[in-house]
């Protein structure tokens, strides 16, 4: 319903002439459904979808499921190389702030931290595009006038395009994964067994590895599950800044066209998605945390 509440016509997007005729706006209208009241283009679209039909984009005349599943085999891959970044270099900088408490380096780690985390996703993406124009590739997903690559020269060329994108959705993540994880690091090394592994002697690494982070790890799993869901989401934002044909540039040039059919196949794969991940989340505290099944 919200789709088609939002401003602008979709029959003049499919007309592709502002000033089309009444009867080529009818004969539109007709083809895509869209003479119907939004109520039974509701029951219409929760029919095709019990047989797994998502639509037929206005766009481009395919099936939104094989649009989709473009858009997706693109997203994942630039998502799970900025989210490892994340997760690696997050959980690196957040054990080390807890365990240096009150030094410059924990204050220069929060500071950085806040920093990334504060900054709007689409200004970061501008600013690297500003940095590293000529030296890395700025725009879309590889290059066009490569004529018949080798398999090897396709994966450099695609990582390298790759690398800003990533880095850009890693680096805001790096920040709350570095808060959270400093935040819970320091819970765990206010416990008894910390104090009594300490006396014990065993060396500080030691300590920090096999007891304070292993029993931190509770909420930082939990982030990194809830946090994947949404990724995909946030990715519209860093995808359209670097033309990243994925679902999130999808998203963006479905809510220009209207396409109706594309935004709803969409906003059903990121809902599925957010929903996925929390059910994950929730089996993680159960592998965790045993007391949770007592």
């Amino acid at each position: 319903m919200l789709f088609r509440l939002a401003p602008g016509s979709a029959v003049s997007n499919l007309s592709r002439v502002p000033h089309a005729t009444p009867e080529t706006r009818a004969a539109l209208k007709e083809q895509f459904g869209l003479d119907k009241s939004r109520g039974e283009q509701y029951v219409i679209y929760l029919k095709q979808l019990a047989h797994g039909n998502l639509g037929i984009s206005f766009a481009n005349s395919q099936p939104v499921r094989e649009n989709l599943r473009t858009a997706i085999l693109n997203t994942l891959p630039m998502v799970a190389l900025g989210t490892l970044f994340a997760i690696i270099f997050g959980t690196l900088t957040g054990v080390i702030a807890a365990w240096r408490r009150g030094t410059a380096l924990e204050s220069g780690t929060v500071t950085s931290a806040l920093a990334f985390y504060s900054m709007p996703t689409h200004w970061l993406g501008l600013m690297l595009v500003i940095l590293f124009t000529g030296i890395l590739p700025t725009g879309g997903m590889s290059d066009e006038f490569l004529i018949d690559p080798s398999w090897w020269t396709h994966f450099k060329d695609v990582l390298s395009h790759m690398i800003l994108p990533s880095l850009t959705l890693g680096l805001v993540l790096f920040g709350e994964y570095t808060l959270i994880v400093r935040s819970a690091m320091l819970e765990t090394l206010g416990e008894d067994y910390i104090l009594t592994a300490r006396a014990k002697g065993l060396r500080p690494w030691a300590i920090v590895r096999k007891h304070a982070l292993r029993n931190a790890l509770l909420p930082i799993a939990t982030l990194v599950a809830l946090s994947l869901g949404y990724i995909v989401a946030g990715a519209i934002l860093v995808e359209t800044v670097f033309s990243w044909p994925g679902v999130g540039r999808a998203v963006y040039d479905a809510v220009l066209a209207r396409d109706y059919p594309m935004l709803q196949g969409a906003f059903l794969f990121l809902t599925v998605s957010v929903v996925f991940f929390n059910l994950l989340a929730d089996l993680l505290y159960f592998k965790l945390d045993p007391r949770i099944t007592e």
